[in-house]
């Protein structure tokens, strides 16, 4: 018989991202060490909360509407929308610790307040998120997977998109960026069976970016590379 949980009582999900990469310089291992506790949004991964009590986003942001980030990469924009949205409170997942230690030290740069950092993997954050709390997605060039036979580790599944609907609000906005076409064609597939609906007017809409975007080091390479950003909107039906 097939077991489908871990001994702590943690359903099995396969992770196939990195956690870590290159050799960090001193400075960033210095921001994990000082900042990042700190910065916590509660007692999120199973070890450490194998009950899956709901985080008190109260305690955390007080009555602000929350926003989250999923993978914000090296932090580009997770800072710039928290330096630009101050009476919002923002909540970011990036398991990739690299990417977490360049996002400390954006924010002590950027003096911002407001949010707070789960260096883990989203679906936990999802058992632990109070239905309905989150006004706000961000998915920003997203792990691509380009082989046909790993498609189905990408976000946009239906086993990432049920539990993410269920933690947003009636009406939420769920932002999609990629230079990915393929990735695109799965998104406009998978995110409308799980409660979406495509908010665009026009047929050039996917090319505009918001009016408060802020580029990411990924969409600059793919500009570099000639490949095109599609930036798609999505309402929380």
């Amino acid at each position: 018989m097939t077991q489908d949980k871990h001994p702590t009582g943690a359903p099995w999900r396969n992770f196939y991202g990195r956690f870590r990469g290159k050799t960090m310089r001193s400075s960033q291992q210095g921001y994990l060490d000082e900042d990042l506790a700190a910065l916590s949004p509660g007692l999120v991964d199973w070890d450490v909360n194998p009950d899956r009590n709901q985080i008190d986003l109260k305690a955390l942001f007080a009555d602000k509407e929350i926003w989250l980030e999923i993978g914000f990469g090296g932090g580009e924009h997770m800072v710039h929308m928290a330096a630009t949205y101050p009476d919002i409170g923002f909540i970011g997942c990036e398991p990739y610790m690299n990417g977490v230690a360049m996002l400390l030290g954006k924010i002590r740069k950027a003096g911002v307040t407001n949010l707070a950092v789960h260096p883990g993997d989203v679906r936990h954050m999802f058992d632990v998120l109070p239905e309905g709390s989150i006004s706000k997605v961000f998915l920003n060039y997203p792990d691509p997977w380009p082989k046909t036979r790993h498609h189905r580790r990408r976000f946009v599944t239906q086993e990432h998109l049920v539990p993410l609907h269920n933690v947003m609000k009636l009406g939420a906005e769920l932002r999609v960026a990629t230079d990915i076409k393929d990735y695109v064609r799965q998104t406009m597939e998978e995110v409308p069976k799980a409660g979406f609906t495509w908010t665009a007017e026009r047929p050039d809409d996917w090319r505009v970016a918001w009016d408060d975007w802020h580029s990411t080091r990924y969409e600059q390479k793919a500009i570099r590379e000639d490949r095109t950003p599609h930036y798609m909107t999505f309402r929380r039906n």
